[in-house]
């Protein structure tokens, strides 16, 4: 399910889209990701926008291109794993430094982290 919002513009959302779809398996090493075509059909955006988004997945080293037979997710896994890093890091940190703006200190956080893991609604 593709969703978007109005304050980012639309190719840059679709790169993080499809960035997550890689790094998450939804699209596998190796495997042929939709054509410019159906991404649109499918996203109900300008095909123009779709190969913007292309193009910067595939400068970033994500996706590439045979000539003939249309575009793939990366078989360097280990570029998968450190684009997934960068994503946890950029999330994490984010997160972490609006806490801080709260005013809880790295050892609160800590024991935060401790009861959540021990609770009830254990999510981790």
């Amino acid at each position: 399910m593709w969703k978007f919002n109005d304050e980012t513009p639309l190719f840059k959302q679709l790169v993080e889209q499809i960035r997550l779809k890689i790094i998450n398996g939804s699209y596998k090493p190796g495997e042929k990701i939709p054509s410019v075509r159906e991404f649109s059909v499918e996203t109900k955006t300008n095909p123009n926008t779709v190969v913007k988004a292309l193009s910067e997945l595939e400068n970033a080293g994500l996706i590439y291109t045979e000539r003939t037979n249309g575009k793939f997710v990366t078989k360097d896994i280990e570029k998968i794993k450190h684009e997934k890093q960068e994503v946890i890091m950029f999330n994490m940190k984010q997160t972490f430094d609006k806490l801080f703006s709260l005013g809880i200190t790295k050892e609160e956080l800590i024991e935060y982290i401790k009861e959540m893991r021990n609770g009830d609604n254990n999510n981790f």
